[in-house]
């Protein structure tokens, strides 16, 4: 790594030359407009940062005293380190005269970071809060609101939804009538709609239940609120403002399209509450999904506009910079100036305070002293995904692009091309392995994708601020402005939703903190033996024979869903989705799930676009409470349903979402047949009304038998024990006797083994959710499955399952891999 670092022998020595291939030249200027300039970058400030943060991230998962313990170690080995540096505890040599200073600032890190989080945590986990909080107390709470409100994605449909709001903890009231003043950070989860109205600043008391964090932050509590807060004065003149010109764009987003409507307050604000879901996941599976969220790029096109229309009126340097600060300002205020727009203003504002300094080579020096101050002034920024991904863009754009854009050029790439091909290949290659590591893929359409996003990115983001502004003023104007600005937003919506469409444009790969450091590790690899030119032109060919090799594979014959698919169990948490293809893009839906947003996700990769049957086996939530999603953009022409009318919120949700979409609700008896294509499908449960179980819903579950292209299938909904003798009781043995079972509630254990002995499936399907508190799938269910001679599959561990029936008879398929029968 010489070629990265400054030709210094220590604090003192010299700064003006980079070392090239081992030897010392003179800094040159940086090209006019280059990207981080063409000379070797200065890291010496990035060991203190990257020790700095990642001691401040050990620390969120420890105590105030071992993350105060790590700071003092460091200390007293900074302090031996500078010693011998210094020759003061002997005559260094020259490996320590040369690097010993980078030892040095790295400890340093350490200790800054070891005590910021310290002081932190001692607030978070103070000992009459944490009282409070292992007792779930009820008490009445003074907070001030820190963010905006935001509701819970995959809410049920019918009820408000949950909101989330982060807060200050001024004090709190027990139950005793104790009063205790610590200020600590809490979340506040509501249900009340009078929570969603409140801005940030604003003060108020709420009663509610304490309940204990989720840990790896600086929350001391979650506040469970009970009824509406009650307001102790009004927000800053600021943060109404700022809550106007948000509702202003809102408002004029309002006659729009949904997916472009929805998608501009995002760009622009970061407001993503009327974001179709179907967008979202489409913009997570192309590696768009930055651009709904305030970033760097949003700061450096708003002030690049700025900074473009001062030069245009040739104003001096002074003023363009004052201009450019105080719409900075302006713009930090409009989208709130929460921890991660703060974030995100530092990030843009790095590129232009070091072009504007005319020394490009400050860029990297800059930008790790943004991160050392932004994570020792609030260390649970070590944390947030969002700062890790835009430290990781703004290193990748200033520490990569600039050779590539440079590479491209000498291989005769026009200009403004080469940059346009260097920024977000960089970007996304420095982002990957923190992106790999939340989604467990990695994305193969992210770089053209956000290539072809490059031209409307920033027309949408000014004419949507242009829109915010003169909104209170002239509502007529902002329509207009939003009008215009939702074409290029329209055209983003277009690229996400094609590029998630592409065959294998997304990878599995390993989740998690090990994915990530994994794919880090070979990233580092790769750009290290890169810099070789054999090296390189073979990491060339072997990359073009891997993708000219399986694409066309991918493309003729598709991973998921797989060729010859009878039946299809969908990954949706702790609930149940089936699936039954009737023909191309048809297919009988068995159960909706908990989560809408999870069950239109697999009824997409399934590529389901009409659904002739929706059948709801009973009315428990975790059936019901995706329901809207198997609507979501799709025909639905019958929806089936269990004679038993409970519970009635579930039966009310099925029921209005079918009125709401015009579709007839069947209440099915046992003896109902259903025929499509190749699935022949009848209701063989419940034989009878079943009163007085252990859980009546449940064992009035409808129980299907269906044979979809010669393979026998049994769908059993929750079912438990007594459901499962009467049904061993009414019907022959035969017609119990199935290829491939659906397992009946989760695998729980409420189970008949005569029942399953019956079945003797050669498949067994689980459907439930990770983690879940509820002990399923149960063990020994699972053993005497096994025993019988069955292939389990459980979508907590396997992902979206699928049952095949191929030239060599039954196999099972997951999303990721395909298992033999």
């Amino acid at each position: 790594m010489r070629s990265g670092w400054t030709a210094a022998s220590g604090p003192a020595g010299p700064v003006d030359g980079t070392v090239r291939a081992g030897r010392a030249h003179p800094a040159e200027p940086a090209p006019a407009g280059a990207i981080g300039g063409a000379v070797a970058p200065d890291l010496r400030l990035a060991g203190l940062a990257v020790a700095a943060w990642l001691t401040a991230l050990a620390g969120l998962y420890l105590d105030a005293r071992r993350s105060l313990l790590m700071g003092v170690v460091a200390a007293g080995l900074a302090g031996l380190a500078a010693l011998h540096v210094l020759g003061l505890a002997g005559r260094p040599g020259r490996l320590v005269r040369r690097h010993g200073w980078i030892v040095v600032a790295v400890l340093i890190g350490v200790v800054c970071g070891g005590a910021a989080t310290s002081s932190r945590l001692a607030v978070r986990d103070a000992e009459p809060l944490r009282a409070l909080v292992d007792e779930r107390a009820e008490v009445t709470a003074e907070l001030v609101v820190r963010d905006d409100p935001r509701a819970v994605r995959g809410g049920i449909v019918g009820r408000p939804p949950t909101l989330l709001v982060p807060a200050r903890l001024v004090s709190v009231t027990g139950g005793s009538g104790q009063r205790i003043a610590v200020p600590a950070r809490v979340l506040v989860l509501a249900n009340d709609p009078a929570w969603r109205e409140l801005l940030p600043g604003q003060r108020l008391t709420a009663e509610g239940r304490l309940a204990q964090p989720r840990g790896g932050d600086l929350t001391g509590a979650v506040l469970m609120a009970v009824g509406a807060p009650a307001g102790l004065g009004s927000p800053s003149a600021l943060q109404r403002a700022a809550g106007l010109l948000r509702a202003g764009l809102q408002k004029a987003c309002a006659p729009l399209p949904d997916d472009p409507g929805g998608l501009l307050p995002g760009l622009v604000v970061g407001d993503t509450s009327q974001l179709p879901d179907t967008v979202e996941e489409d913009f997570r599976a192309t590696g768009m999904t930055h651009l709904n969220a305030v970033s760097g790029s949003n700061v450096a096109i708003v002030v690049g506009a700025v900074l473009l229309v001062a030069r245009w009126a040739r104003a001096g340097p002074a003023l363009a910079a004052g201009l450019c600060g105080l719409a900075l300002v302006g713009f930090v205020i409009l989208v709130r100036p929460s921890p991660s727009v703060v974030r995100a203003a530092t990030m843009g504002a790095i590129g232009l305070a070091a072009l504007a300094a005319g020394r490009p080579r400050a860029a990297v020096p800059a930008l790790a002293a943004a991160v050392a101050v932004l994570v020792l002034v609030d260390p649970e920024l070590a944390g947030d995904p969002g700062f890790a991904l835009s430290v990781l863009a703004t290193g990748g754009l200033l520490l990569l692009a600039p050779g590539w854009r440079d590479g491209l050029r000498r291989w005769g790439v026009p200009p403004g091309v080469a940059e346009a091909l260097a920024v977000p290949a960089a970007a996304q290659l420095a982002c990957s392995p923190v992106i790999a590591g939340l989604t467990g893929t990695v994305s193969l359409v992210a770089v053209p994708a956000n290539l072809l996003a490059v031209p409307a990115i920033a027309p949408a983001t000014v004419l949507g601020v242009a829109a915010a502004i003169v909104s209170p003023i002239w509502p007529a104007g902002a329509e207009v402005a939003a009008w215009l600005a939702h074409w290029p937003a329209w055209w983003l919506v277009l690229i996400a939703r094609y590029g998630s469409r592409l065959p294998a444009g997304n990878l599995p790969w390993p989740g998690g903190a090990s994915g990530a450091l994994l794919l880090a590790a070979l990233t580092v690899v790769l750009l290290v033996v890169a810099r070789r030119p054999v090296a390189r032109r073979l990491v060339a060919v072997l990359t073009v024979a891997v993708i000219v090799g399986t694409l066309p594979v991918r493309v003729i014959s598709p991973g998921w869903p797989p060729t010859g698919w009878v039946v299809a169990v969908c990954a949706v948490g702790q609930g149940d989705a089936v699936l039954l293809p009737v023909a191309a893009g048809a297919a009988v839906v068995v159960d909706a799930g908990p989560d809408p947003t999870a069950v239109d996700g697999c009824l997409r990769r399934l590529g389901v676009r009409r659904v002739p049957l929706l059948v709801v086996s009973h009315f428990h939530v975790d059936h019901t409470g995706g329901v809207a999603g198997v609507f979501r953009g799709r025909r639905v022409d019958t929806v089936l349903t269990p004679q038993w009318p409970e519970p009635a919120l579930g039966r009310d949700l099925v029921h209005t979402t079918a009125a709401t979409n015009g579709t007839p609700v069947v209440a099915a008896p046992a003896g109902w047949r259903y025929r499509a294509g190749a699935v022949d499908l009848v209701v063989v449960g419940p034989p009878y009304p079943m009163r007085g179980t252990r859980s009546d819903p449940n064992n009035n579950s409808l129980v299907l038998r269906a044979s979809v292209a010669g393979v026998r299938i049994l769908l059993t909904g929750d079912a438990e024990t007594e459901e499962q003798q009467a049904l061993r009781e009414h019907l022959p043995p035969q017609a119990l006797r199935a290829d491939v079972l659906k397992v009946p509630h989760h695998g729980s254990a409420y189970q008949d083994p005569a029942f399953l002995d019956a079945v003797a499936p050669s498949v067994a399907l689980v459907p439930v959710g990770a983690g879940n508190t509820y002990g399923h799938p149960n063990e020994a269910v699972l053993a005497r499955l096994a025993r019988g001679g069955a292939r389990v599959l459980r979508t907590d561990v396997d992902g979206d399952v699928a049952a095949v029936r191929g030239p060599a008879g039954l196999a099972v398929v997951t999303a990721g891999s395909t298992r033999g029968g």
